[in-house]
């Protein structure tokens, strides 16, 4: 018996010849017609472009501004130590006053400025990293305001954080202080503009003492529109006499007004006055300062040589109001120092869960923080304290 082997699979039986793809051609034309195949090289290559064009998309997008803003642990300051041109950076006229080797910070939180934008490769990551956040842009800055309509607001409130801080301060350590109707805001154009200025006292309304906003208002409305309001005023401690003639009101033209907004002021004999950096804005450093200010002028050393700090809005009457960036701001302190930190109590649910060597005291008012630090110097245990 023959053994009989099969062809091998690359080649033709005798006698027929080998036609390849490319050689193929329709009977009677003139040159080949190939069909090709595109095969894995070009489905490469394809990938590869989609791969490259989608990268390209990722990245732009990963620059593209997102409507958030993010928070961080900002710098924290001493205000009883002095500024970088050797003077305290709270000054204090008038009054005995002292040194201290006590620290007392404020603390700030770094955030995107108003006119800058946070991208959302930057807002994935201050979302991860420990002690930042990122919050809502419009909670931040309202919607439909300038930059400088905002930077103006935010230097605003730390005009007023700092005379409140003082009223309250003042008052805590027994020193008089009056309030009297002031000049709040005043209408670019109106009639009293170049005339009054925000800040000035209201002594007197056409020869008659006034005590509250209510009674210039009532004195102003006397007047038919047109007539002359004689003020007599206090600007920066000094008397000055001013006349305003009124003007008619838009909503009733037989209502007389002179073109100004009106609060309450503080009259008070000592002259404080504060080196705050001018890029720190805003009202929640005025329990720090109104403490600061104490600290000064109080008969006895509150803080001997503690470390202490905190955060807080105040009001005259003392009490501190909540903030935000309570976390960011603690995280600011330990790392700059502090021993004790001063949480205003509507903050406390935010601190919650929060990890720090700090003594966290609750304080709702001045005289609750003033009441705390005295127990801690003199050794109470921190237990003892009101804490979050």
């Amino acid at each position: 018996m023959t053994a009989m082997s099969a062809p091998a699979p690359d080649r033709a039986p005798a006698g027929r010849s080998t036609l390849s793809v490319e050689d193929w051609r329709w009977p009677g034309s003139r040159s080949p017609r190939t069909c090709r195949d595109p095969g894995q090289g070009g489905y490469r290559a394809t990938a590869l472009i989609s791969a490259v064009v989608v990268l390209i998309l990722i990245i732009a997008m990963s620059f593209v501004p997102v409507p958030f803003v993010s928070w961080a642990p900002g710098r924290t300051v001493n205000v009883l130590a002095s500024t970088d041109q050797g003077r305290p950076l709270i000054q204090v006229q008038g009054l005995p006053t002292r040194t201290s080797r006590a620290e007392l910070r404020m603390t700030t939180v770094s955030m995107t400025t108003v006119d800058g934008r946070l991208s959302l490769v930057e807002a994935l990551v201050a979302y991860w990293l420990p002690h930042r956040d990122v919050i809502q842009r419009d909670a931040i800055y309202p919607a439909g305001q300038s930059a400088d309509e905002v930077k103006a607001s935010e230097v605003q409130s730390m005009d007023t954080s700092q005379r409140d801080a003082v009223v309250a301060a003042l008052r805590a350590a027994g020193q008089p202080v009056t309030e009297m109707p002031m000049i709040d805001a005043v209408t670019v154009g109106g009639p009293s503009y170049n005339t009054l200025v925000p800040g000035d006292l209201i002594q007197k309304v056409d020869g008659t003492a006034v005590q509250s906003v209510a009674d210039v208002q009532r004195a102003i409305r006397r007047h038919r529109v047109g007539d002359t309001v004689a003020m007599a005023v206090l600007r920066g401690g000094a008397a000055r006499n001013v006349q305003v003639v009124s003007s008619a009101s838009r909503s009733d033209p037989r209502t007389p007004l002179i073109g100004v907004s009106l609060s309450t002021g503080y009259r008070y004999a000592p002259t404080v006055t504060f080196g705050v950096p001018s890029s720190i804005t805003g009202p929640s450093a005025g329990l720090v300062l109104s403490l600061g200010v104490y600290q000064t002028i109080a008969s006895t050393d509150l803080l001997g040589t503690l470390n202490v700090a905190g955060t807080g809005e105040i009001s005259p009457d003392g009490t501190i109001g909540a903030i935000g960036g309570i976390q960011e701001k603690i995280a600011g302190a330990q790392r700059d120092g502090a021993r004790i930190f001063l949480v205003p109590s509507a903050n406390c649910r935010d601190v919650q869960g929060v990890s720090t060597r700090m003594t966290l005291v609750k304080v709702s008012t001045l005289k609750d923080a003033i009441s705390a630090l005295q127990k801690l110097r003199q050794g109470t245990d921190a237990k003892e304290i009101p804490h979050c």
